[in-house]
């Protein structure tokens, strides 16, 4: 078995963990980044491929790297790319596949396991490992007798693959709406979500404002974190117009009760037959290999600390103050991952207690493109 010992461990190479590794050798401390993809890209080498870098409004920059532009070019390959330059260039210190099976306490320190028997002992960590791993379908009655095909946004097959069938796409967020747009030239589709959707003609930095203070708010509370598509609200792309204006953008109201082997129930007794049902409900947090630590609060989520009036930077865990959580509540868009790094990588030098060495910077941003992230988190998050 093999043993290794750091000042700081990372789980988890996407945006949030590159961000924590770059700024944690800036201020030279002693690290590895454990990630269980066998390739740099994290999530985004995963997505569909017609999720182009124009569906995703952009991602924003890494420290001292300038991300893709909008453009035409699949996401699944355009992120992974600059991702795997970035790990390049920054010499920054990744080791995969490594696959992290639990996290424990020994002592002053943290043990961190893997799935092949090797442990790495750190007196710090900086969790990374974001949501894709942990897609969520909600438990409706009668799934398992369904007799159509059932697809979650994790492992969306593309639009062709359900031509000519009759799709009921569920769930409120920016990928159904994408997914309705790429379908209805197709094929039929019913669009089911739990709440009326709200639509935005343009982002607005209070809305934006006002979404990351509520996910602060609840992880604060050690509640867990929620989806803030109701606040931020949901727009059409150019390629979704058509769609909109054929109606497919009407969902059915309410929400359905039971799944039959055909389609559909409601209780009003109404049902509708469909092929086949997407499943665009989102993921949870993938932190189930922190459950040795007991971070969780008794709502269930993990509480963490503000250590200001940002709160896209709160990040050290309220009942271990040796974790820090990023691309979590608050932090998880591609701005807050981002910036979430960085105050992760001061924490540890807090809790390190390494001499006042000059602070990693990061280049200022306008108040739009503070908030302007926030949207992406449904979008980038299925």
């Amino acid at each position: 078995m093999s043993v290794e010992s750091y000042e700081s461990v990372v789980i988890g190479a996407g945006q949030a963990g590159l961000s924590a590794s770059y700024h944690l050798s800036r201020l030279g401390v002693r690290h590895v980044v454990l990630d269980s993809e066998r390739r740099p890209g994290g999530a985004w080498q995963h997505r569909w491929d017609s999720l182009t870098m124009h569906d995703v409004h952009g991602v924003a920059d890494l420290p001292d790297g300038r991300a893709p532009g909008e453009s035409g070019e699949r996401a699944n390959v355009a992120v992974p790319g600059w991702f795997g330059l970035y790990e390049s260039q920054h010499r920054l210190p990744v080791e995969r596949p490594v696959k992290v099976t639990s996290v424990t306490s020994v002592g002053d320190l943290l043990a961190v396991h893997s799935a092949d028997g090797r442990t790495w002992f750190t007196r710090t960590l900086i969790n990374a490992t974001g949501t894709w791993t942990r897609p969520f379908i909600p438990h409706y009655p009668g799934a398992e007798t369904f007799l159509g095909e059932q697809v979650h946004t994790h492992d969306y097959p593309g639009a062709s693959h359900f031509r000519g069938a009759r799709v009921a796409v569920v769930g409120g967020g920016a990928s159904a709406v994408q997914f309705l747009g790429e379908l209805a030239p197709l094929t039929d589709v019913l669009w089911v979500t739990r709440r009326e959707p709200v639509w935005r003609t343009d982002f607005d930095v209070e809305r934006g404002r006002e979404a990351v203070a509520l996910v602060a708010e609840r992880v604060e509370a050690g509640l867990p974190p929620a989806s803030v598509v109701s606040v931020t609200g949901l727009a059409l792309r150019p390629q979704e117009q058509e769609a909109a204006r054929l109606g497919v953008y009407e969902r059915r109201l309410p929400m359905f009760t039971r799944i039959e082997p055909d389609g559909l129930r409601w209780d009003s007794g109404a049902f509708e037959r469909v092929d086949a049902i997407l499943w665009a409900t989102g993921f949870r947090p993938a932190i189930t290999h922190l459950a040795p630590l007991h971070l969780r609060s008794s709502h269930g989520g993990i509480p963490l600390l503000r250590g200001s009036a940002d709160v896209q930077t709160a990040v050290t865990a309220a009942y271990d103050s040796r974790v820090q959580l990023v691309g979590y509540g608050p932090s998880a868009s591609t701005i807050g991952a981002s910036r979430a790094g960085r105050a992760a990588a001061l924490a540890v030098r807090r809790q390190l207690g390494h001499p006042q060495t000059v602070e990693p910077q990061s280049a200022p941003r306008s108040a739009e493109s503070q908030f302007s992230g926030v949207s992406r988190i449904v979008t980038s998050g299925g």
